[in-house]
């Protein structure tokens, strides 16, 4: 199976091409730049080095949140419009769960997280059981000081996996002491390939009906939801 894995949920961005387990090639860069204008000549640059053809995939891998809104439309966009333009295959993983990924055997609890603005944080909580990585709690959108609190009535040990975990390194210390680790600094960015091998045993969803799972609403879907109260049922991307 030749898989085309794609990751523009943050800042980071990462593609790779994999053929059954093996990672053939991986392209990632982390600086503020437009996904939009990059990901696509990315994607022919990557394939043109390896020598593949879009006609040779069988499936797309996406990262399909939580993670920036607009960066998670474009890959999610992207992604079901190769999918559906070629035929093939289209599976959705977790943004958090990669990232998990880049920990893998790791003996302690995985705690992915991307700064999510206001003392929050998206977040989930991993374990690596048997060779396979298991989803312990679901993804959330939380306040980190009430991730952290609720995550020390547990036993075990956990590591902080993601760019962001700085910002909220002194909160998870204070609930979870000593019990909490960061992992390594090579582990903390997104990797496309990673997130391609987590999708080779996946199923495949619907191109047309797949969406982000964004986790929480954008600011103004909130806002128009709070001044339409009687109009919840319509579509609010028909309103703008």
């Amino acid at each position: 199976m030749k898989v085309l894995a794609i990751d523009t949920s943050n800042q980071a961005m990462s593609i790779a091409v994999i053929e059954d387990s093996k990672i053939i090639g991986e392209l990632t860069t982390n600086i503020k730049r437009n996904h939009s204008e990059r990901l696509m000549p990315a994607i022919d640059e990557l394939m043109n080095d390896v020598h593949w053809n879009p006609s040779e995939l069988d499936r797309i891998v996406v990262a399909k949140g939580p993670g920036s809104y607009t960066g998670l439309r474009i890959g999610v966009t992207i992604a079901k419009t190769l999918a559906w333009t070629l035929k093939i295959e289209l599976v959705g993983i977790s943004s958090l769960k990669m990232l998990a990924g880049n920990c893998e055997m790791s003996p302690h609890y995985l705690v992915p997280l991307f700064d999510a603005r206001r003392k929050n944080i998206y977040t989930g909580l991993y374990q690596w059981q048997n060779g396979e990585l298991i989803q312990v709690e679901a993804d959330t959108h939380i306040s980190a000081e009430k991730w952290a609190e609720y995550l020390s009535k547990k036993e075990g040990t956990f590591e902080l996996i993601g760019e962001d975990r700085f910002l909220y390194k002194d909160t998870f210390e204070h609930y979870l002491t000593n019990r909490v680790y960061e992992a390594p600094l090579k582990d903390h960015l997104p990797k496309a390939g990673v997130l391609g091998l987590l999708g080779l045993h996946e199923e495949p969803v619907d191109a047309h009906t797949f969406t982000p799972d964004y986790l929480k609403l954008a600011e103004a879907e909130e806002n128009w939801r709070k001044e339409h109260p009687d109009q919840l049922e319509e579509a609010y991307v028909e309103k703008i």
